[in-house]
């Protein structure tokens, strides 16, 4: 008997070709920095894109740019969050914020909010969307993690701990979406040049009375081989590539954009 050779599995397209049309996706934190980079790069692709942010002038912006619509919401509020589309085949959570103080002086209230914003409101979304993607039998949940969700780092215990919480929801995401044709990985930046990170920048500088040069090298980038920060168009490639069709064996994954800082 002869043996004959199995049906070639034809090669995916490469990241510029993904085409994400008929496609919805929601972004959160969409109105600035990795958020809107994401959504510039999803519409790019096709996708139809909420914007969802607390800043109504930037989500507004950024849905006219793409022609998405905006969404002005606290992600604290759940009832508010509720309110937002479960129609979506793309969730990114990326929304969230930061406070820097030793564990035994930091406030409980700011702690908790941390929490609301990049835990339980990526929970809330999940719980949300699942099911339309579930019905489709495709969808990507992309959570916008941190290389602290990877690493711990003193004085950040609320953030560390919900990008910790966010690396679990996600793993739980991917093995209960994938009998539904649902990924869900995490990508994880080292220090982006946000908003963000550039007033952390300048309240570092300011606190210890160096430079804000001297902050980048010898705070912020000291355990990054690669000694500059990273694009917030460089994080949405990542995420455009884990939504497009070739990424569909990828789930529960943690992808590290962090310079080399956890190669250490």
């Amino acid at each position: 008997m002869t043996k004959t050779s199995p049906t070639p599995v034809p090669l995916p397209p490469p990241a510029a070709a993904i085409d994400l049309g008929g496609r919805t996706a929601l972004v959160t934190g969409g109105g600035s920095g990795i958020g809107r980079a994401c959504a510039l790069a999803l519409a790019q692709a096709g996708a139809d894109v909420h914007v969802v942010d607390r800043d109504g002038a930037a989500a507004e912006a950024v849905a006219e740019t793409t022609g998405g619509t905006a969404h002005v919401v606290d992600l604290a509020d759940a009832e508010a969050v509720w309110l937002l589309p479960s129609e979506a085949d793309i969730l990114v959570n990326n929304a969230g914020l930061q406070h820097v103080a030793p564990l035994t002086e930091f406030p409980v209230d700011r702690f908790e909010l941390i929490q609301k914003v990049m835990v339980t409101a990526p929970f809330l979304l999940m719980r949300q969307v699942l099911p339309h993607m579930y019905e489709r039998g495709w969808g990507r949940v992309v959570n916008v993690s941190s290389v602290h969700g990877l690493r711990a780092s003193a004085y950040k215990s609320a953030y560390v701990a919900a990008k910790h919480a966010l690396e679990g929801l996600s793993k739980v995401a991917a093995i209960e979406g994938a009998p539904h044709g649902v990924t869900s990985n995490c990508v994880n930046p080292g220090y982006v040049r946000t908003p963000l990170v550039e007033g952390q920048v300048r309240d570092q500088a300011a606190a210890h009375g160096i430079s804000e040069d001297e902050v980048l090298s010898g705070v912020m980038l000291a355990r990054s081989p690669v000694k500059r920060l990273l694009e917030a168009e460089e994080v949405a490639a990542a995420v455009l590539w884990l939504c497009g069709p070739h990424s569909g064996y990828l789930t529960g994954a943690s992808l590290p954009l962090d310079g080399g800082w956890t190669a250490g």
